[in-house]
This record gives C-alpha cells, sequence and structure tokens, in this order.
C-alpha cells in the first residue's frame, strides 16, 4: 500500500476522532493532510499540533483568529468557512476524503470532493438521503468510489465483495434498538435527555445517538443503502439486533445469507475505508462467541418508533421528501436536545414537516439547498 493522504472533514466529532485513532496506529500507511472542524477550536488546534497536517479549516469563522494565534508556530495553513471546506477538497494533495460533517452541511464538501475525483470514505449518511441520486451520478460520471463508513453499510459492501455478479434478493440491514429497545410508547412519553444519550453499544455523536434511539438514523440508513447498492427498498429489510455483532447481512438469489460479524467499534468500518481493498492488521478486540452465546434478532416497533416508517415513507415518495423529512429531523433532534420538545414527539414534528412542503419530483442541487432552508423555516412555525 502507498501511503494514503487523508482530509478530514468533521475531526473534532466521534468518527472524525476515530479516524485520527487508525492514522495514529498506521503512520506508515495514512497521513492527516487536512483537518476541518465545526467550532470546537480548542480540540481542533491539539488535533493540528499532534498530527502537524498541511492545512485546517475551522468551519466558524469567529474561532479563526483563536486557531491562527494556537498555530502561528508551525507551517499548518488556516482557514475558515463552509467555503472553505468546499474548497479545501479539491487540493492536489488529498487522497481520500473523509466526509464525516453530520448532517445536511456534509452535502456540498461532498459533491465537491467527487467532482475533484477524490475517493470518498462516507460516513454522512445525510448527503445520501438528501441527495442520492445526484451523488450517485456524480460519482459514476467522475468515476470515483464512495466507501461507505457506516458500520452496517460497510458490512454490506464487505459482504458483497466478490458478489458484485450476483443478484441480491434482500439487504438485511441490523439496528441495535438503541438505549429504548422493548419499551412502548406509554413508556418514553417522558424520556431524558440523559437516558436517549445512553447507547449499549455503540460510542457516537449526540445527533446520530438520538436518532438511533428514535429509529431514524436506521431509517436514513435505509434511504443510504438504497443509493448506494442500487436495490429498491422492498428489498430493504430491518432487524433489530441488540448485540450489535451481526453488522447486516446480504441474501442472494439462491436463498444464502453472508454476514459480516465483529466486535461494535466504528474504528473497524473507518480502518477499512482507509485501506481498502486491503485489511490491516487491527489493535480492536477479537470477537468470541464463546463470550456472545446469542445473537437475537426482533421485528422492529414501528408502532412506538414511527420514524422508521416515516424513512420508508418518504424514500417512496421520493423526489425532495427525504430532504424535507431530513432538515425536519435535524431540528427536531435540536428542539429534543434543549429541552423544547418530547422525544417522544419528534416523529410527529416531522410529520408535520412533511404535510407544509411543496413536493418536487426530480430536484436540483440548488432547489434541494433551497428546501432545507424552507423546511427549517416551515419548521419554527411547528
Amino acid at each position: 500500500m502507498n501511503k494514503k493522504r487523508i482530509a478530514i472533514l468533521g475531526s473534532t466529532g466521534s468518527i472524525g476522532t476515530q479516524t485520527l485513532n487508525v492514522i495514529r496506529r498506521h503512520p506508515d500507511l495514512f497521513e492527516a493532510e487536512v483537518l476541518v472542524g465545526g467550532s470546537n477550536a480548542e480540540l481542533l488546534i491539539k488535533q493540528a499540533l499532534e498530527f502537524q497536517p498541511n492545512m485546517v479549516v475551522i468551519a466558524d469563522k469567529s474561532k479563526y483568529g483563536t486557531v491562527c494565534d494556537a498555530l502561528s508556530s508551525t507551517d499548518i495553513k488556516v482557514f475558515a468557512g463552509e467555503e472553505s471546506v468546499c474548497d479545501i477538497v479539491e487540493m492536489d494533495c488529498v487522497d481520500i476524503v473523509m466526509a464525516a460533517i453530520v448532517g445536511f452541511a456534509g452535502l456540498k464538501p461532498t459533491l465537491n470532493a467527487i467532482r475533484a475525483k477524490k475517493t470518498i470514505a462516507l460516513a454522512n449518511k445525510e448527503t445520501m438521503v438528501v441527495a442520492g441520486e445526484i451523488v450517485t451520478a456524480e460519482a459514476r460520471k467522475n468515476g470515483v468510489a464512495i466507501l461507505p463508513v457506516d458500520s452496517e453499510h460497510s458490512a454490506i459492501f464487505q459482504t458483497l465483495q466478490g458478489e458484485f455478479h450476483n443478484k441480491i434478493d434482500k439487504i438485511l440491514l441490523t439496528a441495535s434498538g438503541g438505549p429504548l429497545f422493548g419499551r412502548k410508547r406509554e413508556q418514553i412519553e417522558n424520556v431524558t435527555l440523559a437516558e436517549v444519550l445512553k447507547h449499549p453499544n455503540w460510542s457516537m455523536g449526540r445527533k446520530v445517538t438520538i436518532d438511533s434511539a428514535s429509529l431514524m438514523n436506521k431509517g436514513l440508513e435505509v434511504i443510504e443503502a438504497k443509493w448506494l447498492f442500487g436495490v429498491g427498498v422492498d428489498k430493504i429489510e430491518v432487524l433489530v439486533h441488540p448485540q450489535s455483532i451481526v453488522h447486516s447481512m446480504v441474501q442472494f438469489e439462491d436463498g444464502s445469507i453472508k454476514a459480516q460479524i465483529g466486535t461494535p467499534t466504528m474504528e473497524t468500518p473507518i480502518q477499512y475505508a482507509l485501506s481498502y481493498p486491503h485489511r490491516i492488521e487491527s489493535h480492536i478486540p477479537r470477537f468470541s462467541f464463546w463470550e456472545h452465546p446469542e445473537l437475537t434478532f426482533f421485528r422492529p416497533d414501528t408502532e412506538t418508533f414511527r420514524c422508521l416508517p416515516l424513512a420508508y415513507n418518504a424514500i417512496e415518495q421520493g423526489g425532495n421528501i427525504p430532504c424535507v423529512m431530513n432538515a425536519a429531523n435535524e431540528v427536531a433532534v435540536q428542539r429534543f436536545i434543549d429541552g423544547k420538545l418530547r422525544f417522544i414527539d419528534i416523529a410527529g414534528f416531522v410529520e408535520q414537516a412533511i404535510s407544509k412542503a411543496t413536493y418536487i419530483a426530480h430536484p436540483t442541487l440548488d432547489q434541494l439547498l433551497e428546501c432545507d432552508t424552507e423546511t427549517r423555516k416551515t419548521c419554527n412555525n411547528i
């Protein structure tokens, strides 16, 4: 393997920090060329001083001076603002872009990186949810590989190695169920933020953890899988698997099922995306069947956790509806974090936003950007 130069979009987030863990353990194979942070200037500075990237970007322009001053004794170039994030992914010194900015904000820089013919390690599922048709078309046009980083989509991708010529009968997308698994509607009416953030298996950012608890995260992953693997949503089935050991499965037309199994950690799919098509040594503890004698699977409770059927309905409607759903969910999650919306009301909030949207069957990128903005304005009145 030649050494790969990585641009990490969202280096201060959960995926970004774990990507740096992989680079830290394999300095002979990977180099942090560009670090992009949102507003956490303190952590971005700390990362830059350790990894000495060529460039850093702080999206929050108000923190530009702080980062510049802290790195003034180094040769690291410092930029600020969303425009700089979009520009920096086009640099010739970048081989792989780790797209780990959470939410709609990750769409534009990811598209720019694709158009600059960079390999994409995709951890931002909202990019495919909002603009999957546009993103996949641009990737084909530019001959760009999109390597999934979500543990479930990485599992499907790994399972399909050597099978791309064979017909997929069904994708079996596993879900942990999150911290509220097994509870009924009346039992989650007054759950707190602290309860929702106590995920039993995964260490993730707040937004993703809340989405996991509501099953919206799984709904977003259903839409992402449709675009990444070119299958209809009728061929994507969600299974709740509380142990998070079977990361996902694929059933082929002969009835055979292949699964990817392993210890639940995001560093495995991150490392696989960075090293693909090679597998390299990992420090992750090996999974033992003796320590996990039972692996169980359940149907998702879509009456209690209504975000999953909302996502299925959104992709069946198509057009700009997944974009509306995504924007409304981002607003709803933030309101829950701020204590202005109950967890149980997230699905209803999103449903209202969708009902107020103007349908566009084949939106352009500009129309999707406008749709996102308009949906957030609409949400102010819900």
